[in-house]
């Protein structure tokens, strides 16, 4: 599976490198399933790379901690979205860091997208976010789907089983 060492995703987001940018379809079911709470929110944005998706939340009024463990991601997100208020940019690896900086308050939304099927264990982190989503709060995980991926491509997918069990807890 795709690159799964800290210093290969440095190395790709100094490389230039990123992800595909966030789309119609994704701004959309967010807004329909996860809209801000009226006053404002708290979103919590997993594996943010360059910041799209954060500076998208922000935008909808969320405030933002995005979080990514590639060093090169959080400088390239600060660097690109600089005129960006209320997102916070932290490096951090949900799996193995410390995750102190996060806040306390939890989150009325927290989003994984295209980084699920690069945690290892993915049980206990899971476990570990659906910790900090405060009452009512929705954690979103946008990824591929095996029904959807190419055979060559199906390690970055999640298949019926992996669904089911993301959504039983």
């Amino acid at each position: 599976m795709g690159y799964v060492i800290r210093g290969e995703w440095d190395q790709h987001y100094t490389d230039g490198k990123g992800f595909r940018p966030l789309g119609d379809v994704e701004r959309a079911v967010l807004a329909e399933h996860a809209p801000a709470p009226k006053g404002g929110g708290r979103a919590l944005d997993v594996g943010c790379g360059v910041g799209d998706l954060a500076v998208h939340l922000r935008g909808q009024g969320y405030a933002v901690d995005a979080v990514d463990f590639a060093a090169s991601a959080i400088a390239r997100a600060e660097s690109e979205h600089a005129d960006v208020k209320g997102v916070r940019w932290l490096r951090l690896g949900i799996e193995r860091d410390d995750p102190e900086e996060l806040s306390s308050m939890g989150y009325d939304l927290i989003t994984l997208r295209l980084v699920l099927p690069f945690i290892r264990d993915r049980a206990r982190v899971m476990h570990g976010l659906g910790g900090r989503l405060r009452p009512g709060g929705a954690l979103v995980i946008i990824t591929p789907t095996a029904e959807h991926t190419p055979e060559d491509r199906r390690d970055i997918a999640l298949d019926d089983e992996e669904i089911e069990l993301l959504r039983a807890d």
